[in-house]
């Protein structure tokens, strides 16, 4: 496995209807490193952001789209998201705080 850094785990947020309605639940939603355990994601998620406390984190992967042009046929890259659940007592992620 490879070196991952904290500041290396968390890629961006995910930002649809369903995530954002998850966020009333203190539920936030994250693409990360493909080799990134829980541990290292909840690791991540309270160093990154001042006041979080991690409660759970659930993980999923998803497998690359086959993509044709023409005659070639190709897949997009796979992708690993994290579903971080807050504690009831933590701060709230402010980089969704103005969406």
């Amino acid at each position: 496995m490879a070196n991952i850094q904290y500041y290396d785990v968390i890629l961006k947020p995910v930002v649809t209807e369903k995530s954002m309605s998850l966020m009333g639940e203190k539920k936030y939603t994250f693409l990360v490193h493909p080799e990134a355990n829980k541990t290292m994601i909840k690791e991540a998620v309270e160093k990154m952001f001042d006041g979080a406390k991690v409660a759970k984190v659930n993980t999923m992967n998803q497998e690359g789209k086959k993509k044709r042009r023409g005659m070639v046929v190709g897949k997009t890259a796979k992708t690993k998201k994290a579903i971080v659940q807050l504690t009831e007592d933590s701060a709230d992620i402010e980089i969704f705080a103005g969406l």
